[in-house]
This record gives structure tokens, C-alpha cells and sequence, in this order.
């Protein structure tokens, strides 16, 4: 699969999947005149791909995982426990966003700590 059908297969651009691809994210064969020749199953991982980083997932974080994925005896338990890894991260940020946010509306009340005149 050339990377036009590949970018129309999975709604992406070009340049994305020659990103994706700098980044070892997704590989290709080259033919003899130099085209990139995907295989089939690259559309599923680009789309896969796409999700992860709607789920907020960095591409190296997603990058960590694919291969381990590919290779995974279930696949839904690995994705399940990713999305497990991920909700715990979430969860732990939202505490400490909340406690940051606290602090900020206890210090709207006080005095400039730089001002000599406090």
C-alpha cells in the first residue's frame, strides 16, 4: 500500500505518516524506484495510533507500547491495562491539580511576598 492510499485509508496525511514513520511508530518496505510500500495491517496501527493520542496518550508513550502490543498473547488485557496505567496518571494529576488550585485561593487573599511595603 503506497502512503496515499495509506493517508486515505486512515484520514491522515502524508506528512503525518512520514512522521509517524521518522519516529518508528510505523515502517515501510521501499520498492525498487524508492515509493514506500505499507503493509495492510498499518492502517489499523495508524488508526490506532490516533486514538491513543485522543486518550492523551505522547506518541513516545504510545511508541513504548506498540511493539509489546503486536506481540501480546491478549491484546485486550494489554490495552485494558495501558488504559488502567493511563486513568491511574489522570486521576493522580487531578489530585494534585486540585490541591494547586487550593493553595492559589488561599494566596489571592495575602499580600504581595515582594512587596517591601507588606
Amino acid at each position: 500500500m503506497r502512503i496515499g492510499e495509506l493517508a486515505q485509508a486512515s484520514a491522515v496525511s502524508r506528512d503525518t505518516l512520514r512522521f509517524y514513520e521518522q519516529r518508528g511508530l510505523i515502517a515501510a518496505l521501499r520498492t525498487a524506484n524508492g515509493y514506500r510500500d505499507y503493509p495492510p495491517e498499518t492502517v489499523q496501527l495508524v488508526l490506532y495510533i490516533k486514538t491513543a493520542q485522543r486518550l492523551g496518550f505522547t506518541l513516545n508513550e504510545i511508541g513504548g507500547s506498540v511493539a509489546a502490543l503486536w506481540q501480546a498473547p491478549d491484546p485486550d488485557n494489554a490495552v485494558a491495562q495501558l488504559l488502567r496505567d493511563k486513568l491511574q496518571l489522570i486521576e493522580t494529576r487531578i489530585d494534585e491539580l486540585g490541591a494547586l488550585r487550593a493553595e492559589l485561593q488561599q494566596r489571592l487573599g495575602q499580600a504581595c511576598p515582594l512587596n517591601p511595603r507588606a
